[in-house]
Order: C-alpha cells, then sequence, then structure tokens
C-alpha cells in the first residue's frame, strides 16, 4: 500500500485514509471536515495519530498508513501497512467487549478500559497491507 501523501484524505466511499510512515519529522494537518466532524492528523516514522473533534481516535507506535478507516455504530474497520510491526490503539466505547481479527486471524475478544482505550499489536514487517476489524 502507498502512503498517504496527502497524510489525510476523504474516500469515494466517505472512510479516512490517514498517515505517512516514511516522514522523518512530525508532520500534521488540522480542522480536516468529513461527515461533519473536524480530524487532525500528526504523523511521521515514530508515530502516527488521529482526532476526531479533538478526541482520541488512533494512535500507532512506529508510524503507519491506514486506509479505509471507517468508524461504524458496532466498531471501526480499516487497512494498515507500515515498515515495522506496529501497537495499535483505537479510542472505542469505554468498558465495552470487541470481537478483533487482525488480517485472516481472529485475535479474540477484547475490552477497552475505563478511558474506551482498546490496544492491538500487528505484525506489519514484511506483511503489506493488513485488514483489522474491531466489532462488538
Amino acid at each position: 500500500m502507498p502512503i498517504v501523501k496527502e497524510l489525510l484524505r476523504t474516500e469515494a466511499d466517505g472512510s479516512l485514509s490517514f498517515g505517512d510512515y516514511s516522514l522523518a519529522s512530525k508532520t500534521k494537518v488540522e480542522d480536516y471536515e468529513n461527515a461533519g466532524n473536524l480530524y487532525k492528523v500528526k504523523t511521521f516514522n515514530e508515530i502516527t495519530k488521529l482526532e476526531r473533534d479533538g478526541a482520541f481516535v488512533y494512535e500507532s507506535v512506529p508510524g503507519t498508513a491506514v486506509t479505509n478507516f471507517k468508524v461504524e455504530e458496532n466498531g471501526v474497520s480499516f487497512t494498515v501497512c507500515g515498515d515495522k510491526d506496529a501497537d495499535i490503539t483505537l479510542g472505542l466505547e469505554e468498558g465495552t467487549e470487541y470481537d478483533v481479527t487482525v488480517g485472516s486471524r481472529n485475535a479474540g475478544k477484547m475490552k477497552t478500559n475505563l478511558s474506551g482505550k482498546l490496544s492491538i499489536s500487528v505484525e506489519l514487517e514484511g506483511e503489506g497491507d493488513i485488514t483489522v476489524k474491531v466489532t462488538k
């Protein structure tokens, strides 16, 4: 998957694509409007972070490129790419249990903490694009 050179863009289906893990220094886009919400992305080789209306949505360490990021009533789905394995944290509903699928592997059920954060590890090195689905 190519990196997102615009850093943050809206796809034809309304989903978001963001992130550029090839950057050597932190770069950001603020006040990006999509479906009535304002988004902010900060990205470079060490971290990629997305916020919606000032609230935490996504963070990866190290940085990643994400395409087709969709937040729906029952969870979130996206495709992620990076040159190194990544720890990804998602901002979801607090104290809620989710089914997590990473690529073709069912990672099982995971519960968010009191702040609604869910952390997963994704093996990206040498793998190309990996689809992640997190559903209630």
